[in-house]
């Protein structure tokens, strides 16, 4: 039992450590591009939104995106209408994690691939320098998200006898509401929504919650994470609350909307995926954002 936990501890160590190295390598990279496309395409909310979905999509950071949103509106080379978008196209870019965490991860299991990758990551980062150095660590970052999910899929994968149904709340609307909680408190906790759908991946494909308890979990999530943004505000502007108050209200509103319909559209969408419940599940991810 203490080697799973620890397993299940370090995978997600491994996988947020990844997903670190590789946001600050694709800042570093493109943080001028960043920093222009954010001012130069948002010229209304839909310009924002696709913005937002673009930047999100290349730094694969929801917060870094919002954060510097915040800063910008901070600073005045944001418009409050301006932000909106960006935020609403945040939210739909970061869904782009999951469907990398599936089509590789899950699909391919990359772990022992990444091995060698680490290695060239590390031989870039010791032996170049400037931008071929950045790249390693991207790389770097890259293996070890592999590397970590791979780590919670053994962490969990022995737990199969202790993960089952009458241990987790039940696939009832209580239950449900009960798991939607618990993804609040787990993104609360590690601080990334996508090491928190990671997880809900890993739970689903071991059999120890059904699509509809992992897409409430994952809702739960993208509820969590905007605390971040409130944090982001502290001693700001009256316009950067305005702008982390209107992030918590899209994932609220959104997520609740997405709760109310998640009994049916869990399994409709795993009818369309073909039974594959990850992908069915990242595509309730992506889909409730696109509607929000």
């Amino acid at each position: 039992m203490t080697e799973n936990l620890l397993l299940l501890a370090g995978g997600i160590g491994l996988y947020i450590l990844g997903m670190q190295m590789m946001t600050d390598a694709l800042r570093q990279l493109a943080s001028r591009q960043l920093r222009e496309a954010l001012r130069r395409f948002t010229t209304s909310p839909l310009s924002g939104a696709v913005t937002g979905a673009a930047a999100t999509a290349v730094v694969q950071s929801s917060s870094a995106v919002l954060v510097t949103t915040i800063g910008f509106v901070g600073a005045g080379l944001l418009t409050f209408p301006q932000a909106i978008g960006i935020i609403y196209g945040a939210n739909v870019g970061t869904t782009i994690t999951g469907w990398m965490v599936v089509l590789l991860g899950v699909k391919l299991q990359l772990g022992t691939a990444a091995l060698p990758m680490l290695l060239a990551a590390a031989l870039l980062r010791a032996l170049a320098g400037g931008a071929w150095a950045r790249a390693g660590t991207l790389l770097a970052g890259f293996s070890l998200i592999f590397l970590g999910f791979d780590l919670m899929q053994q962490g969990t994968g022995m737990f199969e006898s202790w993960l089952v149904f009458d241990r987790l709340p039940g696939d009832t609307l209580a239950g449900r509401l009960a798991l939607l909680g618990i993804g609040m408190g787990v993104t609360l906790v590690i601080q990334s929504s996508s090491a928190g759908v990671a997880m809900a991946l890993v739970l689903l494909t071991s059999g120890a919650i059904t699509l509809p308890q992992a897409a409430a979990m994952v809702i739960g999530m993208d509820i969590g994470t905007t605390f971040k943004s409130l944090i982001a505000t502290i001693g700001g502007s009256r316009d950067m609350r305005r702008t982390a108050v209107a992030h918590v209200a899209y994932n609220v509103v959104a997520g609740l909307a997405a709760f109310t319909v998640v009994g049916w559209a869990a399994p409709a969408l795993a009818v369309l995926t073909g039974g594959d419940a990850p992908a069915a599940l990242v595509a309730f991810h992506t889909a409730f954002n696109l509607l929000g």
